[in-house]
């Protein structure tokens, strides 16, 4: 088990107050490590404190609930799907709800909305970017998957997502390329008689 701290350095809040730079530690950190330690079973313990309209003291970050929904979404992709979400603390009713809501949706199949496009293209905070790199430098001594996602950091979920989806185009045209000329060797063998 790895624990992030989220203040700042200089005690400040958070870098992952907005739901786009919360998806910059979804996607460099917690899901590049998730697939590498490739569980058996996901637990996710959602208190929802990050949600929008818990008031500072008790979260004061203004994650939107859509965000808990599709980092769900992204969840499920791990152990073949088996994921327990358990709901616990939380100190805004409406939050908790909108979020747990937005979890069960995603839990459930419901196609979710699309995420908004100006979190879509808004780069991360240079301070997340700073951040996210001392993260990458401390964990990607354990984590061989954290060392590529330093290259990506300053992207826009739009531009990483773009980037990940031509990398995974090029590995599948490099293995057919492989699985095919693996054919073409063996059929111009002669067979033994």
């Amino acid at each position: 088990m790895f624990r992030l701290v989220t203040k700042g350095e200089d005690g400040t809040d958070c870098f992952l107050s907005h739901s786009h730079s919360f998806f910059l530690l979804h996607r460099t950190v917690v899901m590049p490590i998730a697939n590498e330690f490739a569980p058996d079973v996901v637990l996710v313990s959602s208190g929802f404190d990050a949600v929008e309209g818990h008031p500072s003291p008790l979260g004061g970050y203004r994650l939107t609930a859509k965000c808990f929904g599709y980092l769900t979404r992204q969840l499920m992709g791990l152990a073949g799907g088996r994921m327990v979400l358990a709901l616990e603390g939380g100190h805004d009713l409406t939050a908790i709800c909108d979020a747990s809501e937005a979890c069960v949706s995603a839990l459930l199949g419901i196609e979710l909305d699309p995420i908004p496009e100006e979190v879509m293209q808004q780069r991360p905070n240079p301070n997340a970017v700073h951040s996210m790199e001392k993260v990458l430098e401390a964990h990607s001594k354990n984590w061989r998957s954290l060392q590529r996602g330093a290259s990506t950091l300053s992207y826009s979920l739009s531009e990483a997502c773009r980037c990940e989806t031509e990398e995974a185009e090029t590995v599948t045209a490099m293995a057919s390329l492989s699985v095919a000329n693996k054919q073409r060797k063996s059929e111009e063998e002669p067979m033994e008689g």
